[in-house]
């Protein structure tokens, strides 16, 4: 039987700790390439099928990242509140209602924000309403097995 070696970084000669290095930071980037990248062209098929108005490819760039950025720090704050708000509640459909509530109030909140410092992006109320709600049902779909029936 091959012999496993188990290699720390601290044993690791310069060339091999700098391509793990190199290596984590690629899989890092690549995977924030990825997301970014969903969201982008998500949110540009989403806009054009809304008929949202934009200025220019980069006016949409900079509205991504700062709709996820926003997104990270609102999502924070507002899953205190969600938490804080079902502690007593009994029920997982009021607690699913609740939670859709909170995740859709939190999406159209960072959306309108960043929609009124951008100058370059022109948004309607019932674009970021649908958006927020479409925003919803994917984090819903895409969400762990916690709301799912245990059997």
């Amino acid at each position: 039987m091959p012999e496993h070696k188990n290699n720390l970084f601290r044993d690791m000669n310069i060339r091999e700790k700098t391509a793990t290095i190199v290596g984590i930071g690629s899989l890092i980037i690549l995977v924030l390439s990825f997301v970014i990248g969903l969201y982008f062209f998500g949110l540009a098929g989403i806009f054009e099928l809304l008929g949202v108005q934009y200025n220019s490819i980069w006016s949409l760039a900079i509205f991504v990242i700062s709709f996820l950025i926003l997104g990270i720090i609102v999502e924070i704050f507002f899953k205190v509140i969600y938490k804080l708000s079902v502690r007593n509640i009994t029920g997982r459909i009021k607690v699913f209602f609740v939670r859709i509530s909170v995740a859709a109030l939190s999406n159209w909140l960072v959306l309108f924000t960043v929609d009124e410092f951008m100058k370059s992006m022109i948004l309607s109320i019932r674009s970021e309403i649908i958006i927020a709600l479409l925003l919803v049902i994917l984090e819903v779909v895409f969400d762990d097995d916690k709301y799912k029936r245990k059997e």
